[in-house]
């Protein structure tokens, strides 16, 4: 019932050749282009522009793009209503998260919700990458994901916890046995920030909300390459509570003067058009979460 010519044409444009898209669908590279000259054909429209090395958008195929995400997302959405109506308690949720969320959190959720619904199947697809996370969800790749900025894409969304913002030092650092972290520090001390799609500003909101500008001495993309350089003395940063429950590196964590937090959402395209899989993992995972934090 789900279409491969839409599967096909989301992923070509996503990946920018037929080859990444084949990689990424399990197709042969000839059996994406047979896909989508048919979708094109079925159109009357061309879609791409085949250039030496990849594909590119036609301003038509812009302009059908999020058209074709949206039903793609809809035949998904159907697919999977009839499979459980014809498999009553089976399905399957394919549940996108971030690492911490990913590490912290799916595995127990996971344990709690198959031992209520042992028929259903689990798929996690681990995405730090929170645009692309989003993007997971609204097109249908994800059912459901953990998200920190679901409005991105005005996803349905229900919030399951405030995770807080907090400062990491070298276990040697002065401050390591403060109360907090000075306001006044976070400017004038070397700052070790993580960088990826929407992280800066996640982290960005507390030195907006001390009134500072931080002192940048290294950028990094990972979160354990960041407690790494911190650990060694390189200066502090700042990391989500979540994150810090296992760290891998002796650390000092304190809370900055003016606390700041992140909102963590369930998020799905629509509760309207989830399936009920993916409604019940969302119910196990909210009563979940609010039995480990007492909320």
């Amino acid at each position: 019932m789900a279409n491969q010519r839409y599967d096909a044409f989301l992923a070509a444009a996503r990946c920018g050749s037929f080859k990444g898209a084949a990689a990424e669908l399990g197709y042969t590279q000839a059996g994406i282009s047979y896909l989508v000259n048919a979708l094109e054909q079925e159109l009357g429209l061309t879609l791409f522009l085949r250039e030496y090395g990849g594909v590119h958008l036609t301003t038509e195929g812009r302009e059908v793009l999020g058209l074709v995400q949206a039903i793609n997302a809809d035949e998904h959405a159907l697919a999977t209503r009839v499979r459980e109506l014809s498999h009553r308690e089976g399905g399957l949720v394919r549940v996108g998260a971030f690492t911490s969320a990913a590490i912290e959190w799916f595995p127990q959720i996971a344990k709690a919700f198959l031992t209520q619904y042992p028929k259903i199947d689990l798929k996690l697809l681990c995405i730090d990458d929170e645009e692309e996370l989003v993007e997971a969800t609204w097109e249908g790749r994800a059912d459901c994901a953990f998200s920190v900025a679901p409005e991105r894409r005005s996803l349905d969304a229900v919030p399951l916890h405030t995770d807080p913002l907090l400062v990491v030092l070298p276990p040697d650092h002065p401050l390591a046995g403060a109360d907090t972290f000075p306001t006044e520090a976070l400017e004038s001390e070397p700052y070790v920030q993580l960088q990826g799609n929407a992280r800066p500003s996640e982290m960005e909101a507390l030195f907006e909300a001390n009134g500072v500008t931080p002192n940048v001495r290294f950028t990094v993309d990972s979160d354990y390459a960041v407690m790494s350089m911190v650990s060694a003395g390189l200066g502090f940063s700042v990391l989500p509570s979540l994150i810090l429950a296992r760290p891998l590196f002796p650390l000092a964590v304190l809370p900055p003067e003016c606390p700041c937090a992140r909102e963590i959402y369930l998020a799905v395209r629509s509760w309207d058009t989830a399936s009920a899989a993916t409604r019940a993992f969302a119910e196990v995972t909210e009563r979940w979460v609010a039995e480990r934090y007492g909320a």
